[in-house]
């Protein structure tokens, strides 16, 4: 496994990528090596750096991701594809795999698991090759129990992604600090969290599908 471990990241949802980032960004032997949001773009970033692994979403908007596997291949990437998708049937995953997939793993799994995942399928022996990296609940996991944010919630939740003090949010959303006080309390009561981190960690986990509705009526 090499000292660091160069990582790109494919994915067509902006916050998610962002979160993604910072998540990978605090462990001492990963380096992102780049982000995107296009097949195109990764088969780019591949051609003209180094990178070990790819985490990939096969949900890209209009487009299939799956297709970077063979692409890829075909353009000389050696590395190893890890995808990370909202869900996928055990059809699909047993069709990814065969098609060169490293591992599956679920957005709505608790973030250290991707961090295991990504080491696990670095290291010499991978992942073995009867696990899929989730496979017993990758059925029927598209969608995600658990509460609903209000458009006013997922403004101040995008801030605190964006790393934006509750001043800072004020200003941009044109409202008063102490309602951006009031709805970060709200955030925290209704994710069962104590502080902007774990409601960032909790979000990646869970909710984040429901970050990217632009929906900002309030």
């Amino acid at each position: 496994m090499p000292e660091r471990i160069r990582i790109l990241l494919i994915d067509d949802h902006s916050l998610f990528r962002e979160a993604i980032a910072r998540l990978l960004g605090g462990e001492a032997d990963f380096e992102l090596a780049g982000e995107c949001s296009t097949v195109e773009e990764g088969l780019a970033i591949v051609a003209k750096c180094p990178v070990d692994i790819v985490l990939l979403d096969i949900n890209l908007g209009l487009q299939q991701g799956g297709a970077f596997l063979g692409l890829s291949r075909t353009a000389g990437f050696q590395g190893k594809i890890l995808v990370v998708t909202a869900g996928v049937s055990r059809v699909e995953a047993k069709r990814l795999l065969d098609r060169g997939c490293a591992g599956i793993v679920l957005k709505q799994e608790r973030p250290q698991l991707l961090i295991e995942r990504i080491r696990q399928v670095m290291s010499p022996d991978g992942i073995p090759p009867h696990d899929s990296g989730g496979e017993p609940d990758l059925e029927g996991m598209a969608e995600t129990a658990g509460p609903r944010f209000t458009p006013r919630e997922r403004q101040i939740l995008r801030g605190v992604f964006a790393g934006l003090s509750n001043k800072e949010i004020a200003f941009q959303h044109g409202i008063s600090e102490p309602l951006v006080k009031s709805v970060l309390q709200q955030l925290f009561e209704k994710t069962g969290v104590r502080s902007r981190v774990q409601l960032v960690r909790v979000a990646i986990e869970k909710y984040w599908p429901e970050l990217e509705d632009e929906s900002e009526a309030v």
